[in-house]
């Protein structure tokens, strides 16, 4: 059972991430440029002048925005942004895309054409002042998240229906080529974001099926989630609860009149034993 945790409905929402020293909800509203939050202390907006679309928390007062020319460490009291790296800053057709930060101070960041051009996107790590590419060819990256022992990383390419896992070493790199964990090619599903729980298993928002499904650390499926949202983007754990973001982005005017709660955060309650995200060591 779903609630509506924030209303305003969003046409790109994405990137959730709940910061456990304000202990509030952070997400994007891509398309529109902005920041939204909503937590213990009511709720924040800001005005972000270009495309964002993922965060990471740094300390009480700072957060790592990725957006579609770079990685920043934004003020979430002034304001005011300062850059960190550059990720395709001259490429004016990708945008960054799903993102989180690894177990070890890191941020993992994939880019995607503005249209979805195919195999324009690619998976990024910046760790330590670096900033490493680490997989190109993708189209629409997403679902980049970690096994809370640290064993391997798991992303998406959500235009081909498939979730890869990657194995890492000791200091988060990955180790080979990544092994398709999960093809959803035959159920006819696309995985967008995704997060782990403590106990191992995957909660993936179903991009156009208007569900997260809950997989377990093998990748059976344990069941599903709806929303009364057809397109939810990205779940996210915070104060033992589960939060997901959804868009109305390319839904005809009588589908979205179908689905007045379309680009709305959601409320799952708490359905897992959640963890915060690590920091970001800036």
């Amino acid at each position: 059972m779903s609630t509506v945790f924030d209303s305003r409905p969003c046409h790109l929402g994405e990137g959730a991430l709940w910061h456990p020293r304000r202990e509030m909800l952070f997400w994007f509203d891509i398309l529109d440029n902005r920041l939204l939050g909503r937590g213990t202390d009511g709720i924040y907006e800001a005005e972000l002048f270009e495309r964002h679309s993922a965060a990471a928390w740094i300390d009480a007062s700072r957060l790592l925005l990725a957006s579609e020319t770079g990685l920043w460490c934004f003020d979430l009291d002034s304001r005011q942004r300062t850059l960190v790296a550059e990720i395709e800053a001259q490429d004016a057709t990708t945008r960054s895309n799903d993102g989180r930060a690894d177990p070890w101070g890191g941020f993992w960041i994939g880019t995607m054409g503005k249209q979805a051009q195919p195999g324009a996107g690619a998976l990024y790590r910046f760790f330590q002042g670096r900033l490493v590419r680490m997989r190109a060819g993708l189209t629409i990256p997403n679902a980049i998240c970690f096994a809370p022992d640290r064993s391997r990383a798991y992303f998406a390419d959500t235009a081909i229906q498939r979730v890869w896992q990657w194995t890492l070493d000791p200091a988060g790199w990955p180790l080979g080529e990544p092994q398709v964990f999960m093809d959803f090619a035959a159920a006819g599903l696309y995985p967008d974001g995704a997060v782990t729980d403590a106990d191992g298993a995957l909660w993936i928002a179903h991009w156009g099926a208007g569900c997260v499904g809950h997989y377990d650390a093998g990748g059976a499926c344990l069941a599903r989630r709806d929303l009364p949202s057809p397109q939810p983007t990205c779940p996210a754990f915070g104060a033992g609860r589960l939060y997901v973001t959804s868009a109305w982005e390319g839904m005809p005017s009588q589908v979205r009149a179908a689905h007045p709660l379309a680009g709305q955060t959601f409320d799952l309650g708490p359905v897992a034993r959640g963890r915060d995200e690590p920091a970001f060591s800036l």
